[in-house]
C-alpha cells in the first residue's frame, strides 16, 4: 500500500493519500467500487476472460447477461428505446436484481437500458439521480429513496445511521438468509462468466456458510481523513498547511471520492469501536500535527487469561469476554508494527498488526474445520495416502498450523520474510516441531523447487491475494501434479479463472488436469457483497484422461 509521511507522525497512525479507502481492504474486505467505471469496448461473453478480479469486470459480466435476457424477452419490433435522460436529472427506476458487486441493477420502464444503484433490493423502485451515461450500454445512478419497498427490503434491519452513505455496506436492509442466499448466486456467476468452463464440470455450488456474527465482528477496520483544503499530495511537507481543525474521519462516501464524519461503526467488534472513540478523542487535540491524509489503524488483540484473571476495574477501551475455562481480555492495536494475538479455538496466531490476517475470527473455527474436513479426499476414494501438505501462499501459518494434524508433514511456502519468521513462532506456539511443520522463504517462480513430496501423496492449498494465482503459478501447480488441490480465495471471480486452468490443465501426454469435487462460499463480510469462495480439485487420473 502507498503510503506518505506525516508533517508530526503519531505513532498510531499509518499517513497515506485521502482517497486510501480504496486501498482499505488490499487483499481482503468488501471491494467497493465507485462511479469510476471504465468505458471500454463491450466484448462478447465467449472472449472475456477475468483478469484483475476488479469491480468493473465483474459488473460488466453481471450487465452483459442481464441485457441479453431482457432482449430475449422483448417481442419483435419493440418500439424504439426512448431518449436518455439527461445528467442529474431524478426518475424512478425498478430494480430486477442484485449485481456480484452488491449493486442493483434497475431499469426505467419500459426502457430495457440497465441503471446501477447501489442500496436497494430486488423489486425496489427507487428514486435515483442519474449519474452517468456510459458506452458499454448502462448508466450510472446515486441512490436518493424508496419509492415503493420490495417484499425484500426491511429498514429496520439497518443498524447504522450511515447506511446508503458509506461505501461500506449494501444489505442492512435484507434478511440475514436472503444475504446468504444472494452470495451463492455469486459464485454460481463467477464460475459461469470467468472459468470458460463447460456447465457439466462444474458441480452445484453449496449453500454459503454464514457468520456466527452478523454485526460485531470485524477484527479491522482503517477509517482516514483526507488532508486539509489545498492540500496537494505532491507538494513538498514545508509547503503544507496543518489542519485548522478536526478533519472528517471515517470511511468514503459512496459515489465520491470524499471521507465522510463516522463516529460507530456496527460491523467492528466491540474493542474495535472502543479504538475508534478513543483514536478520534485522540484526534481532537493532535489534529495540528497533521498536513496530509491519513490512516488509522484498528486492530483487535486478545490476551488470554486464567478464569478470573480479567483486569479489575477494567479500562474504558477494554472488552473482557469470559469463556469456560479462560478470560479474553481484548484492546485495539493502532501501532502498525506492534504484534498483535488471536485465538481459532485452542490455538493461537501472532501477527504483525499491520499485516493481512482473515478480519472475521468468529467464523474461522467453522471455516478452519471445513478445510480440516475436506483436505484429504473421501475414505472410499481410491488412490495412495496423502501424507503431506504444501500450504501455497502461507502467511503467518494459518492452515499449515491449523492441518498439520492431518498430515506427516508439512510445509509453507511465502515470498514474504516476515511472514515465515512470524509463520515459524506461531508453529512453536502451537508446540509443532519442524518435522512436523516447517515454512520457507520462495520467490513465486520457483515455489515447489524445494519441495520433495511425492506428488500423488501431497496435497497443496491455495489462499492467493484478490488478483489470484499467475500464469506462472498454475503451470509449476500443474507441472507438480499434486494428487488434491483445496483453493481458497477472497475473489471468487478469479478463483473461478484459475480453477478453469487447473480443470483444462496441460496439452499433450501426462498432462497434468483436474476435476472440481466441490464448491462453496463463506461470508466473512455479512452485510456487504463480498464472498470467499473455497474449491476443492482432484486430479484426474492418466487412465481417466487417456
Amino acid at each position: 500500500m502507498a503510503s506518505q509521511e506525516s508533517a508530526v507522525p503519531a505513532p498510531s497512525v499509518t499517513p497515506t493519500p485521502g482517497d486510501a479507502q480504496n486501498n482499505q481492504n488490499r487483499k481482503r474486505g468488501a471491494g467497493q467500487g465507485n462511479r469510476s467505471f471504465k468505458k471500454q469496448k463491450q466484448k462478447p461473453k465467449r472472449e472475456r476472460n477475468m483478469s484483475e478480479g476488479s469491480t468493473e469486470e465483474v459488473l460488466l459480466a453481471d450487465i452483459e447477461a442481464l441485457q441479453k435476457s431482457l432482449e430475449d424477452a422483448s417481442p419483435e419490433g419493440a418500439a424504439e428505446a426512448p431518449a436518455l435522460p439527461e445528467a442529474g436529472s431524478e426518475i424512478d427506476v425498478k430494480v430486477l436484481q442484485l449485481s456480484s458487486t452488491g449493486d442493483g441493477l434497475a431499469v426505467l420502464e419500459p426502457s430495457t437500458r440497465i441503471y446501477v444503484v447501489p442500496f436497494v433490493a430486488p423489486g425496489d423502485v427507487a428514486r435515483v439521480k442519474v449519474y452517468r451515461h456510459l458506452d458499454d450500454g448502462y448508466s450510472v445512478a446515486d441512490f436518493l429513496s424508496i419509492t415503493t419497498p420490495s417484499p425484500l427490503r426491511d429498514d429496520s434491519r439497518i443498524k447504522c445511521g450511515y447506511f446508503s452513505q458509506c461505501s461500506g455496506c449494501q444489505f442492512q436492509m435484507l434478511s440475514y438468509d436472503e444475504q446468504l442466499r444472494h452470495k451463492r448466486t455469486i459464485v454460481e456467476k463467477a464460475y459461469r462468466n470467468f472459468s470458460q468452463l463447460p456447465p457439466e464440470l462444474v458441480p452445484s455450488v453449496a449453500d454459503t456458510i454464514g457468520s456466527p456474527l452478523q454485526y460485531g465482528y470485524r477484527t479491522k477496520l482503517t477509517p482516514h481523513f483526507d488532508g486539509p483544503p489545498g492540500h496537494h499530495p505532491s507538494r513538498k511537507k514545508a509547503l503544507q498547511k496543518p489542519f485548522e481543525g478536526v478533519p472528517d474521519i471515517g470511511f468514503m462516501r459512496k459515489g465520491k471520492r470524499k471521507v465522510i464524519d463516522i463516529e460507530d461503526c456496527p460491523i467492528g467488534t466491540p474493542a474495535v469501536r472502543k479504538g475508534l472513540t478513543r483514536e478520534r478523542a485522540r484526534m481532537q487535540t493532535e489534529f495540528g500535527n497533521y498536513s496530509r491524509g491519513a490512516t488509522i489503524l484498528l486492530r483487535e488483540s486478545t490476551d488470554r487469561r486464567a478464569k478470573g484473571d480479567a483486569p479489575d476495574p477494567v479500562p474504558a477501551d477494554v472488552e473482557v469476554v469470559e469463556g469456560e475455562d479462560h478470560v479474553d481480555v481484548k484492546t485495539c492495536v493502532t501501532d502498525n508494527n506492534a504484534t498483535t494475538t488471536e485465538y481459532i479455538g485452542s490455538q493461537v496466531f501472532t501477527n504483525p498488526a499491520g499485516s493481512f490476517f482473515q478480519n472475521n475470527n468468529s467464523i474461522l473455527p467453522r471455516f478452519t474445520d471445513y478445510i480440516r474436513s475436506h483436505i484429504l479426499p473421501p475414505a472410499s476414494a481410491a488412490g495412495e495416502e496423502i501424507k503431506y501438505l504444501i500450504d501455497a501462499y502461507s502467511g503467518s501459518g494459518l492452515f499449515t498450523i491449523s492441518l498439520a494434524s492431518n498430515f506427516t508433514s508439512s510445509i509453507g511456502i511465502d515470498i514474504a520474510d516476515k511472514s515465515i519468521t512470524y509463520a515459524r513462532t506461531n508453529a512453536s506456539l502451537n508446540g509443532l516441531d519442524t518435522e512436523k511443520c516447517t515454512f520457507l522463504s520462495a520467490d513465486a517462480n520457483a515455489l515447489f523447487a524445494s519441495v520433495k513430496f511425492p506428488a500423488q501423496q501431497t496435497v497443496v492449498v491455495l489462499d492467493p491475494p484478490r488478483k489470484g494465482c499467475d500464469g506462472n503459478f498454475l503451470r509449476q501447480l500443474l507441472k507438480f501434479g499434486a494428487r488434491r488441490v483445496v483453493y481458497v480465495s477472497c475473489n471468487v471471480h478469479t478463483q473461478a479463472r484459475d480453477v478453469g486452468v487447473l480443470v483444462r490443465g496441460e496439452e499433450g501426454p501426462g498432462g497434468a488436469r483436474y476435476e472440481i469435487e466441490s464448491l462453496v462460499g463463506f461470508d466473512f463480510f455479512p452485510q456487504t457483497g463480498h464472498v470467499e469462495g473455497v474449491a476443492v480439485l482432484n486430479r484426474v487420473e492418466a487412465e481417466k484422461s487417456a
